[in-house]
């Protein structure tokens, strides 16, 4: 039984004194939370008993569900044996020795250092300045500037606001600085020309931004920052060639390539790293959610052999690398990330995604005839369907409408909660999903579509 004084009095205090990310704060402490109080593989409960599928895997990390007493017992142990240590100035401890090299032998060849974090905003934020200290090292220290994509997202530190390439998380803070481009992002659905293929779609959008670094100074480009899919834009994934087209270009001026893999690594997309599933060849990986599944604050740069080269001839120039967190190497969540890793191994997490992946876009595929849907795909365990108000133009319905509410709140009724991004739908479930549960959720989410579409209409 569920103490329903002690209920609402988490409710008050949560109205009184959290600061709720992404809400208004003015009108969110009148409204109701939605307190989550159980967690059962791919399902959570609230504190009213409701239970639902959670296609999100919470903020695209939970990838082996909710609740893991496995995980529970090391994070124990590790606690009871020293709980915490750091790893400056040379000191470590074993869970992050051993984390680091299982993260070196699954990664791309060449990527033989690691550098452990706490957060995937962390994570990138420490990229870039191991871009310029990379570059600085080269003698090149006029190379500064960053190339994101429109609508990317690579955290919320104030760096990282600046690479993200959305601008409400520029309003109000005098963000981004300068230095930081954004070139279009890849989303052939909507930004593509009437009769362009994907190819000449991806030619376009490499053309477009060799032009801007020709218009801006290839000597001053440090490096180009990209999801293998780009999740906070709306789970949208890579028109054919984009990749190796834009690479190239890449190439021709010696700029690096930085793969933002928060999302995607850990098997997402069907293989180990979204790398892998589109020909990427990038110099730094950062990486994090999926890494301790979201059961311990953790990311980890995984630093390609060329730049760290860099970082030893900056280390020697100044007498040490200067540059650490607190927290970072953290022995529990180094161990909890350790033997995630290990369950990853036993479970075959790419094995396991890469068979359930028809299903999955099939679920999509067969979205389409739906009247709200006007686009449906994805890749692995990651995709979207966006809803339209015309199928023929694309058109989006008037904001007035609040069709997306409508959809979220029909979806939470139907025991569903997704990931609405402006007008598309994203579903990344957790990794331990199973066939049966992959009905279950795409059954849902029609029914969800279903009941949008008879409210909107009257």
């Amino acid at each position: 039984m569920m103490d329903t004084a002690l209920l609402n009095s988490a409710r008050a205090l949560d109205a009184k004194h959290v600061v709720h990310p992404h809400t208004n704060l003015r009108t969110q402490p009148d409204k109701k939370p939605l307190m989550i109080m159980k967690g059962d593989g791919v399902f959570v409960v609230d504190d009213e008993g409701n239970r639902y599928l959670e296609a999100a895997a919470g903020l695209w990390c939970a990838s082996l569900g909710f609740g893991n007493a496995r995980l529970a017992k090391v994070a124990q142990e590790m606690m009871t044996e020293i709980g915490y240590y750091h790893i400056f100035r040379g000191a470590s401890n074993t869970p992050t020795a051993q984390l680091s090299a299982q993260l070196s032998s699954i990664a791309p060849e060449g990527f033989n250092h690691v550098l452990l974090q706490c957060s995937g905003s962390e994570a990138n934020d420490t990229a870039i300045k191991l871009v310029w200290y990379y570059w600085n090292a080269k003698g090149q220290p006029q190379r500064r500037k960053l190339i994101s994509r429109d609508q990317s997202y690579h955290g919320t530190s104030t760096i990282t606001s600046c690479l993200t390439g959305k601008p409400r998380f520029h309003q109000g803070y005098g963000l981004p600085f300068d230095g930081f481009l954004y070139t279009a992002m890849p989303y052939y659905y909507r930004l593509a020309k009437p009769g362009e293929t994907e190819e000449e779609y991806s030619s376009r959008l490499a053309a477009e931004l060799e032009e801007m670094i020709i218009a801006e100074g290839p000597e001053t480009i440090a490096a180009f920052w990209a999801e293998p899919v780009l999740g906070s834009g709306g789970a949208i994934v890579p028109p054919k060639g984009y990749y190796e087209k834009i690479q190239a270009v890449l190439a021709k001026y010696d700029i690096l390539l930085v793969a933002d893999e928060v999302i995607c690594g850990f098997g997402r997309t069907g293989n180990m790293w979204g790398s892998e599933t589109y020909g990427m060849k990038p110099d730094m990986i950062t990486c994090a959610k999926a890494l301790s599944a979201a059961m311990q604050p953790i990311s980890a740069v995984l630093i390609g052999d060329r730049v760290y080269e860099g970082m030893k001839e900056q280390s020697d120039r100044f007498g040490s690398f200067t540059h650490g967190y607190t927290y970072a190497g953290h022995p529990v969540a180094a161990a909890v990330a350790l033997e995630t890793l290990k369950i990853y191994e036993e479970m075959d997490v790419v094995g396991h995604v890469k068979s359930l992946e028809p299903q999955f876009l099939a679920g999509f595929e067969a979205l389409k005839d739906h009247p709200l849907v006007g686009d449906a795909g994805g890749v692995g365990l990651i995709g979207a369907l966006e809803i339209v108000a015309d199928k023929e133009t694309k058109a989006m319905h008037d904001p007035s409408l609040n069709v997306m509410t409508i959809f979220e709140n029909a979806a939470m009724e139907r025991g569903l909660i997704t990931r609405i991004i402006v007008n598309r739908v994203a579903l990344s479930p957790p990794q331990i999903i199973t066939a049966a549960e992959v009905e279950d959720m795409f059954a849902r989410l029609r029914a969800a579509l279903d009941d949008t579409l008879k409210a909107i209409a009257g």
